[in-house]
C-alpha cells in the first residue's frame, strides 16, 4: 500500500510534466482522447531516471510559430540520436481516423528525456519572463512544443528568484527563448520570436512578413529561407505549404548532384517516414536559422501528405483495392494520418480549437491593421481535382455548383471572417492559401479546349464565384490575396472577371490584388533548365492572354516580402541566382505598391509596378535585366554572372 501511495505521488507529477509538452495532447481541443495517454506514458516512467544529459542531444534546432499577443509556441527536438522513431503504433491498431492516442499500442521508452524552457525579453535572459520543465519521449519523437500563454514577470534576482509581480505579456514584443536538458549546462542555441499586436490595438509601425513556399531537398539548397535572417528584414514568416516532398530520389529531383538525398529513399508512406523527411528537411542550415529566428505561420499545401491530395485520394492513390495493394497496402486515409501526425510532432503550430482533427485553416488578428487568414485549400474537404488522368472530366465539371476547395464548414467560415474583418475595422484583409487565385488562362501548356490548370481556383469556379459575391456584395476592400504551388511568381488585379467591370491599365473594378510567388527550390513549371529569354517568351504570352495578370516570372526560384502599414501595403520579390550552392546571394526582381482603399495595383506612369523589374513580363513596360545581386551575407553588391 505505501508503494501505491508513492506510485501515484510520483505518476502525478510526472504526469504534471508531460502536460507541459503539447505534442501530448490532441490537435483538438473538443476531442481529448485524440491524444497520447500521459498518464499510461508517466505510470510507465516513473521508476527510471531521465536521460544522462551527456546522452542527449538538441538534434534539429528550435523553433517558434503561432504567435498571439499574450502567447506563442516554442518547439524542440531532445533525443539520444537523430534517427526518428520507427514504430507506428500511434497510427495503427483499432485507433479511430486521425486518432493521437497510442494507449497500449505505445512503444515503451526506458525512460524520459526531462527539458527545461525560459523565455525572456534580452537576449542575456537578464529577465525572465517564463519558465517550466516538460518531458517528452519517443511516443512524440522526441519532441518538445511548449504552448506559452505567456505572463511577464518582473523577477528579483534574489537566490529564491522571487516573482514579485504578474502582468500580461506586451503585444508586438521580441522574445529570446531557449531550451536546456534538465540539471545540466545542455542547452539549445538561443531562439527569437515576437507577439502580435492585440487584436483591438493601434498598429503605428509598419509589420514586415516573408512569404514561402514549395522547398524540395534533392533540388539544391534552402537559400531563401536564410536571406531574410542575414538582412534581418521581416517579423514574421509565412509559409503557405509544401514544407516537404513525398518523393523517393530521383522522382523529383536528384539529391545526388548536391549531398542531399530525401530520407527514407522512398516514397514515404508511414509515420516513421514523415518524420524522417521532416527531420531530413530540418538539416538545412538556411531553414533551421529562419526557424530559430522568426515565429512561423504555416499550413500545408498537398506535398506534406503526396501529390494532387483531395478528400478521397491522391494523383497516385485512392480508396480502391488496386491502390492498396500498389502502394504496399496503405490506404489513403493511413496514409493521410501518418502525415498529419508527424506535421503536428514537427511543425509549432497550435491546438486548433475545431471539431475534428484536419483542421488547420485559422485566423490571425494583427491589432487594427490586418486579418491573416490561413486556408487550407488542400487536405480538409477538397472535392476531387485533376489527378491527371481525368483532365477533360475535369474541364466538365469545373463550373458546377457543388464545386469546392474548403468544404462547406470552412467556406462557410472563410465568408464569415472576410465579413467579421471589414466590420471590426481591419485597414487589410491578407488572405493566406496555396494555389493561385486569379483565373489564368494557360493553354500556351495545355490545350484551346481544356484552357485551365484545373488543380487551381480554376478547376473550382463556384467556390471563387461565392468569394467573390461575399467581397462585391459586402464592398469588402482591402484584400490581399498569396498564393505559393506554382513554382512561379504572379502578381494581379483581384477581378471577378465577367461578373463585373474591370480596365487592365488603370485596374478600375478591382478589390484588391494577388501576390503568388515562387518556390524555395523546386524548380520552373516551364521546367528546371529553361533559360531566360524562353521563360521570358512564355510570360509574355500569359500576361497577353490574361487581363488581370500584371507580372509574371517563371525562371526564378525566390521568395517575397510584404511590409503593410495603414497607408499601403509593399511587396518586394526576390530571385535567387541558385540553388545549386548555399550562400546568400539575391537578386531583387519586382516591387510593387497598394494604396489603401485603391483595391488594386497603384499605377506609376501607366506601370503596376514601382520602379523596373528585372526578368519575366510587366504589363506596360520591359524588365530591365542587369543581374544586380546582393550578398545578404556581407551586404556587398555585384553583378551575377554565375554560381561559384
Amino acid at each position: 500500500m505505501v508503494r501505491g501511495f508513492r506510485v501515484l505521488y510520483l505518476t502525478s507529477a510526472a504526469s504534471a510534466a508531460f502536460t507541459g509538452n503539447v505534442n501530448y495532447l490532441s490537435p483538438s481541443k473538443h476531442h481529448a482522447s485524440l491524444g497520447v495517454s500521459i498518464s499510461k506514458v508517466a505510470k510507465r516512467t516513473y521508476a527510471n531516471s531521465p536521460w544522462s544529459p551527456s546522452q542527449l542531444n538538441f538534434t534539429h534546432g528550435i523553433a517558434s510559430g503561432d504567435p498571439y499577443d499574450d502567447s506563442v509556441i516554442l518547439w524542440t527536438r531532445a533525443a539520444p540520436n537523430s534517427d526518428n522513431n520507427e514504430s507506428n503504433v500511434t497510427v495503427s491498431g483499432y485507433v479511430p481516423l486521425y486518432d493521437h492516442s497510442t494507449e497500449q499500442y505505445v512503444t515503451k521508452s526506458d525512460s524520459p528525456v526531462c527539458v527545461d524552457w525560459k523565455i525572456s525579453a534580452s537576449k542575456s535572459f537578464e529577465d525572465i519572463v517564463d519558465f517550466g520543465t516538460a518531458y517528452t519521449s519517443s511516443d512524440i519523437d522526441y519532441t518538445v512544443k511548449v504552448g506559452l500563454f505567456l505572463k511577464l514577470l518582473r523577477a528579483a534576482h534574489t537566490k529564491s528568484r522571487q516573482k514579485v509581480e504578474a502582468k500580461k505579456l506586451k503585444p508586438s514584443t521580441t522574445y529570446y527563448y531557449q531550451f536546456n536538458v534538465c540539471n545540466s549546462n545542455n542547452t539549445s542555441p538561443i531562439g527569437r520570436t515576437k507577439t502580435i499586436p492585440s487584436e483591438d490595438g493601434e498598429v503605428s509601425e509598419p509589420i514586415r512578413l516573408a512569404v514561402y513556399s514549395c522547398s524540395n531537398y534533392p533540388f539544391g539548397f534552402f537559400n531563401a529561407y536564410g536571406n531574410p535572417v542575414r538582412k534581418d528584414s521581416v517579423d514574421y514568416v509565412v509559409h503557405l505549404g509544401d514544407y516537404i516532398y513525398e518523393y523517393a530520389n530521383g522522382e523529383y529531383g536528384w539529391g545526388d548532384a548536391y549531398g542531399r538525398i530525401p530520407l527514407p529513399d522512398r516514397d514515404i508512406l508511414t509515420l516513421y517516414d514523415y518524420r524522417k523527411r521532416i527531420a531530413t528537411y530540418r538539416t538545412d542550415l538556411d531553414l533551421l536559422a529562419s526557424h530559430q529566428n522568426f515565429p512561423w505561420i504555416s499550413v500545408w499545401d498537398d506535398h506534406e501528405v503526396a501529390d494532387n491530395t483531395w478528400r478521397s485520394g491522391s494523383s497516385h492513390m485512392n480508396n480502391t483495392e488496386e491502390s492498396f495493394v500498389m502502394d504496399g497496402g496503405v490506404s489513403v486515409d493511413q496514409r493521410k494520418m501518418n502525415a498529419v501526425r508527424a506535421y503536428f510532432e514537427w511543425m509549432p503550430i497550435r491546438q486548433v480549437d475545431m471539431d475534428d482533427n484536419l483542421r488547420i485553416w485559422r485566423n490571425f488578428r494583427f491589432g487594427n491593421l490586418f486579418d491573416l487568414v490561413m486556408l487550407d485549400t488542400r487536405q480538409y474537404d477538397r472535392a476531387i481535382t485533376d489527378v491527371y488522368w481525368n483532365t477533360e472530366y475535369l474541364g466538365e465539371i469545373y463550373n458546377d455548383a457543388s464545386r469546392t476547395l474548403m468544404g462547406a464548414r470552412q467556406e462557410a467560415w472563410f465568408y464569415r471572417t472576410l465579413r467579421e474583418s471589414s466590420t471590426r475595422g481591419a485597414t487589410w484583409r491578407v488572405i493566406g492559401n496555396q494555389i493561385v487565385f486569379s483565373r489564368i488562362n494557360s493553354s500556351i501548356s495545355t490545350s484551346a479546349e481544356l484552357p485551365f490548370n484545373y488543380d487551381q481556383w480554376d478547376g473550382y469556379q463556384a467556390n471563387r464565384n461565392r468569394t467573390f459575391h461575399t467581397i462585391y456584395e459586402n464592398n469588402i476592400g482591402n484584400n490581399v490575396f498569396l498564393a505559393g504551388d506554382s513554382h512561379a511568381s504572379w502578381v494581379s488585379d483581384l477581378v471577378w472577371l465577367d461578373e463585373h467591370q474591370y480596365d487592365q491599365s488603370t485596374g478600375s473594378g478591382s478589390m484588391g490584388v494577388e501576390f503568388g510567388g515562387s518556390a524555395v527550390s523546386s524548380p520552373s513549371p516551364a521546367g528546371q533548365n529553361v533559360t531566360i529569354d524562353a521563360a521570358r517568351a512564355i510570360s509574355e504570352w500569359l500576361t497577353t492572354a490574361n487581363a488581370e495578370l500584371q507580372w509574371q516570372d517563371l525562371y526564378y526560384r525566390g521568395y517575397y516580402e510584404l511590409y503593410i502599414s495603414h497607408e499601403k501595403v509593399d511587396a518586394a520579390f526576390f530571385g535567387i541566382p541558385t540553388t545549386d550552392l548555399r550562400n546568400g546571394d539575391e537578386i531583387p526582381l519586382a516591387n510593387f505598391t497598394v494604396l489603401a482603399g485603391e483595391n488594386r495595383l497603384h499605377r506609376t506612369d501607366g506601370s503596376p509596378a514601382v520602379g523596373s523589374v528585372e526578368a519575366g513580363s510587366l504589363k506596360g513596360g520591359k524588365p530591365t535585366s542587369s543581374n544586380l545581386t546582393h550578398d545578404t551575407e556581407t551586404g556587398r553588391w555585384f553583378t551575377y554572372t554565375g554560381p561559384k
